[in-house]
């Protein structure tokens, strides 16, 4: 009866490791799948904003805009539009889900609160950091916001008190040594006047998104993940438009500007096709991330996650430069070295790489 009873113990302990291996190997197979459609998503949006009333903010003339209007608005408006986009996509997602009423009651929540702050965060901060780096320094500088694994390691350590050990440090050398073998670039060769500073820029990106990492980790414990990307993206796209894209329209002369401008941007038709497939790819990336990161890890779910370092320029660079002809997206060597390197960095801040070769050891 005993040798029964441990046979049947054994069985149900080697079922519950496979399931569990199971469990894990999708978690990272969804959250891989997010770096890629984060890489889509930033060709496809660059693509965008090179479309109908675009080309003339952007064109040689800037119909009549600023520097400061033409950098930091349109950067913003850019982002807005994006996100606006993408909270429609999840908004319908839940809505053919039958979550769309959880979503409405999970906004004035605690954990619904916790999301709406990652997203302000995420969203206004760093979303527009990210587009207003893009457009200056080019897909160079996706590698660097990558950094955000790296930095919601450090601001968890300090604002959370969660350990950071001697591999996890290693990872962060790592990551950062590779950010800046990316930016020096920038310093060498052709490089554009802004490049420097679109870099400097897509550090406060980083430093944005490592937060949100953070914050939002909390807040998905709690409540569904789609529940939770639909806050945020709606959070993200409002707080953008109503908020930062205004801001922006004053210091360049006049709040009216920003109603004009995106008022000519949502009805611009050749650019909107091209954000609905940006908010589309956004919407995705965010939902795979926050849904591969509760199965498997918050560590390697944003491991798997900063795969973006790579697929972001070779999107861009196949998306932008080979079919659409738009020239400036060919990278140097030396950067795909750093995003490779970056990638590392990440792996061995989040995982033992060890663990996989002692994994087949015990099989």
């Amino acid at each position: 009866m005993n040798e029964v009873t441990g046979t049947a113990d054994a069985r149900a302990v080697a079922a519950k490791k496979k399931s569990s291996e199971q469990f894990l190997k999708k978690g990272i197979s969804i959250a891989l799948f997010s770096g890629f459609t984060y890489g889509l998503y930033s060709a496809f949006l660059t693509l965008g904003m090179s479309k109908g009333v675009w080309s003339d903010w952007y064109g040689p003339n800037t119909a009549g805009l600023s520097a400061f209007a033409i950098t930091y608005l349109l950067g913003a408006l850019g982002g807005a539009v994006n996100d606006i986009c993408s909270a429609i996509w999840a908004m319908l997602n839940a809505a053919i889900k039958g979550k769309f009423g959880d979503f409405l009651r999970c906004i004035n929540t605690a954990p619904g609160r916790i999301m709406i702050l990652a997203a302000l965060v995420g969203g206004p901060i760093s979303s527009t950091a990210y587009v207003v780096a893009l457009q200056m320094a080019g897909s160079i500088i996706i590698p660097i916001t990558a950094l955000c694994p790296a930095i919601g390691a450090i601001l968890g350590r300090i604002l959370f008190k969660q350990k950071l050990n001697k591999r996890m440090v290693i990872g962060i050398v790592i990551c950062v040594s590779a950010s800046f073998l990316i930016g020096s670039t920038s310093i060498v060769g052709e490089a554009s006047e802004n490049m420097l500073l679109g870099i400097g820029i897509a550090f406060i990106a980083a430093l944005g998104w490592g937060f949100e990492g953070c914050v939002a980790g909390y807040g998905t414990s709690m409540i569904d993940s789609e529940i939770g990307i639909t806050i945020r993206q709606v959070t993200s796209g409002l707080s953008n438009l109503i908020i930062l894209v205004p801001i922006f329209g004053k210091m360049a002369g006049s709040v009216k500007l920003s109603f004009d401008l995106a008022a000519q941007a949502f009805t611009s038709g050749p650019a909107m096709v091209w954000f609905a497939v940006s908010g589309l790819c956004s919407f995705l990336s965010f939902m795979t991330w926050y849904k591969g990161t509760s199965m498997c890890g918050a560590a390697l779910g944003t491991a798997c996650n900063g795969t973006y370092s790579f697929w972001g320029p070779f999107c861009c660079w196949i998306i932008l430069g080979v079919f659409g002809g738009m020239e400036g997206w060919t990278l140097p060597p030396v950067v795909w070295i750093g995003a490779i390197a970056m990638m590392f960095g990440i792996l061995v801040m989040s995982v033992n790489p060890l663990d996989f070769f002692r994994k087949k050891e015990v099989k």
